[in-house]
């Protein structure tokens, strides 16, 4: 795994060992930056369930201000840090290696510009995190939050929330969905 574009370019990434983890791929990754491109300049980037930090490092490597990256793995937090080290964004990021529900109930005060969600599969975590960034008061008027999931149905329990789907794009197993507030 790589930062594929902006200042850190060719930066190889390390990544997590096992299963519990699944990076996303680089086509999959390539795709969501072209998607979001226009908003991430200047922007407040956050990563939930960080994983690597491969989405929140690409997002300060094509121009954000700032990374917020989070996720309960010890293991998990010590790549990040490694990989932080490695694209030289120490100044620019912010790591929780702490539960995301505690994350947007106590520690993040700002309003987030892109909230990007890649949660374990088959859990009902991006709902209940969408959920806390509302309640919170955490996203800018335009913000963007996105979705990576292999089920389609979380769209419908999604849109129950006070936020609609704008878009909505299929790898493979892989679905990227974005949404924005009401």
């Amino acid at each position: 795994m790589r930062i594929i574009s902006g200042k850190a370019r060719g930066t190889k990434l390390t990544t997590l060992e096992g299963t519990n983890t699944r990076p996303t791929l680089d086509r999959v990754k390539e795709s969501l930056f072209n998607i979001i491109q226009n908003q991430i300049p200047e922007s407040t980037f956050l990563d939930l369930f960080s994983g690597s930090g491969a989405i929140g490092l690409e997002a300060l490597s094509r121009g954000a201000k700032k990374a917020i990256l989070c996720d309960n793995s010890k293991k998990a937090i010590e790549i990040i840090k490694k990989n932080i080290q490695k694209t030289h964004f120490e100044k620019q990021t912010k790591i929780y290696n702490k539960e995301y529900d505690f994350v947007l109930n106590n520690e993040i005060k700002e309003k987030l510009d892109i909230i990007y969600l890649d949660p374990p599969y088959k859990t009902e975590l991006a709902y209940k995190a969408i959920q806390l960034l509302i309640k919170n008061n955490l996203l800018k008027e335009e913000a963007i939050i996105i979705v990576e999931t292999d089920e389609e149905q979380i769209i419908n329990k999604i849109n129950e929330l006070d936020i609609d789907m704008i878009d909505k794009r299929k790898y493979g197993r892989a679905n990227l969905i974005f949404f924005k507030k009401k």
